[in-house]
């Protein structure tokens, strides 16, 4: 199966040109290196070789990979990033004007991922700079652990492990170190360094057409950053499966990629492939930690999570692991003026992950203690609860209805968000909403031990006004309201005419039903119905009303027949 990509871009041959003019707009302290159709260099716009006294640190690639690596130059990182084209290594032409540009008597230190391409241009610029006069050391980081260890001159791969060596590098070079000794500690940290991905899709390349070569149900592990094949294709495990895969292979002892071992400091990178949602990179992040901790034995100093070098549009994430020292914690706590350097991941211990929810002041362990032991229900109790029970249930079993009316006229999430409160209501019926709550407090004005038929219409009506209250809808706004009202105004006028309470229940709920119904003839004046089209309205219910008369209908039911007019 092909399909051609949907991009918004202009040409597709204009594509990093055009992202350089956005990004030095975006940050004045980026300059656009200007004067050769072919260079494309972002560049420290405080930064002039004729009065820099600091070693520049240079670094760059092929595009596709934002923000690595323009989006990293800044004070305390990059001095210079060379842009290839996508995926493509930077012309010899690009490198060496950016190191004539920036480079100072103290020299410039260039940090290259390990792809031959790269290799090969960033080497031939420098030897010709170096015949130029200019001081150049070259460092070059092979991160990736997920195919066996080399076996011939290519070697690993360079992941998004290079981008923590950028901070060590440009914090080293900030901190006024010579350019051998900022070498040095480049190089050093590359060795301690070790990274592998897992995607769900492959990127599209502007302008292109592309391939899924995936399937459904499929993800690849160990796949590189220009969307090429990883080391293999497997089933789409639970995240909790996948980084407990990706933290084994960087850290097994066999294959000895990293020298990390039980005791070691480490920092852990959770990087974007450049699709996935920061909740999904977070939840890695979650996982991975106490991974790295009880079953690995390894302190983690730092966590990095973000999307740091993406694959353009590929959904995945890929995990880093840097064994850590104080001197490598020193600079990645560096100040830098880089804008996507994640700034917020202070130094310091840190305080606990998770702290218990504070009891109201007049809970108490006899409280406490009762709501353990649960009374027997009296009758109207049990009553409650049998309605209770088929309402939960009726939700249950109407959750893909629900979440397909709601996927024409919402966000498709009706049933499941409702099945989900459904399933906590059976497991546990003491939790309430504003409805019941509302419900509750009229029930509990009363001073009668017993509740009559006449306070439970009371009640019900005093839960809608509460929530027409704080959620500003009414009758006619296409909510579940519109179910709710004429079932509360039928209840009221069955009871009002001597019927006995089952009886008004049930005719209530049929009132519920219709309202309910009705919905496909009004236009929606609130949630976020309001923003479709009154054709598509016209051809489903609202999924709110039509979830709030069925279990309101269920409710009737099952008190009918449990009941009948003895209730």
């Amino acid at each position: 199966m092909v399909f051609q990509g949907k991009k918004l871009i202009n040409d597709p041959n204009d594509v990093v040109t055009e992202f350089i003019e956005g990004l030095v707009e975006t940050y004045p302290g980026m300059q656009f290196l200007d004067g050769f159709p072919e260079v494309k260099v972002v560049l420290r716009a405080d930064v002039s070789r004729s009065t820099y006294d600091k070693v520049a640190i240079i670094s760059g690639g092929g595009s596709g990979h934002e923000p690595a690596h323009a989006g990293f130059v800044g004070e305390g990182m990059l001095t210079a990033a060379i842009c290839g084209d996508v995926f493509a290594s930077p012309p010899v032409d690009s490198i060496l004007a950016g190191i004539r540009a920036v480079t100072g008597p103290m020299g410039c230190l260039l940090i290259v991922k390990n792809y031959t391409g790269d290799r090969l241009n960033f080497g031939l610029a420098a030897e010709q700079a170096k015949s130029e006069g200019y001081k150049v050391e070259t460092v070059i980081v092979g991160d990736d652990c997920a195919l066996p260890p080399p076996r011939g001159i290519a070697g690993r791969r360079g992941l998004a492990g290079t981008i923590l060596i950028h901070k060590v590098a440009g914090a080293a070079a900030a901190a006024g170190l010579s350019l051998a000794d900022v070498a040095t500690e480049a190089k050093c940290a590359s060795e301690m360094v070790g990274t592998m991905g897992v995607a769900l899709t492959v990127c599209t390349l502007p302008g292109q057409v592309t391939s899924d070569r995936l399937g459904p149900g499929k993800m690849e592990l160990g796949l590189g950053i220009h969307g090429e094949p990883g080391a293999a294709v497997a089933d789409i495990q639970p995240v909790d499966v996948v980084v407990s895969h990706v933290l084994d292979q960087i850290l097994s002892p066999e294959t000895n990629y990293v020298p990390i071992t039980r005791g070691n400091r480490v920092v852990l990178m959770i990087n974007g492939l450049g699709a996935t949602p920061m909740m999904e990179l977070m939840i890695a992040s979650g996982k991975a930690v106490p991974k790295l901790q009880l079953e690995h034995g390894l302190a983690v100093d730092r966590v990095y999570t973000g999307s740091f070098m993406t694959s353009i549009d590929m959904a995945g994430f890929s995990i880093t692991i840097m064994r850590a020292d104080e001197t490598i914690l020193q600079r990645l706590d560096a100040a830098t003026k880089a804008p996507y350097w994640p700034v917020g991941v202070a130094a310091g211990n840190h305080p606990p992950a998770k702290i218990p929810v504070p009891m109201p002041p007049s809970r108490s362990t006899k409280s406490d203690e009762s709501l353990s032991r649960p009374p027997q229900l009296n009758r109207q109790g049990q009553i409650l609860e049998v309605a209770i029970e088929a309402a939960a249930n009726a939700v249950i079993d109407l959750m893909d209805s629900l979440n397909d009316w709601d996927s024409k006229v919402g966000d498709g999430d009706c049933g499941s968000t409702m099945y989900r409160g459904a399933t906590a209501i059976l497991e546990d019926i003491k939790k309430y909403t504003i409805f019941f709550k509302a419900a509750y407090a009229q029930l509990t004005a009363s001073s009668q031990s017993i509740v009559t038929a006449k306070q439970w219409a009371e009640a019900l009506e005093a839960s809608i006004a509460a929530v027409s209250k704080y959620g500003g809808a009414s009758a006619g706004y296409r909510t579940l309201l519109d179910a709710l009202i004429p079932a509360s105004a039928m209840l009221q006028e069955r009871l009002n005419a001597g019927d006995d309470p089952c009886t008004a229940f049930v005719l209530s709920s049929e009132a519920a039903c219709n309202g309910a119904e009705s919905t496909k003839h009004m236009q929606a004046q609130a949630g976020r119905s309001t923003y479709i089209s009154g054709e598509i309205l016209a051809s489903v219910p609202d999924p709110g009303a039509m979830a709030a008369a069925t279990w309101y209908r269920a409710a009737a039911l099952a008190v009918k027949e449990k009941y009948g007019a003895s209730s």
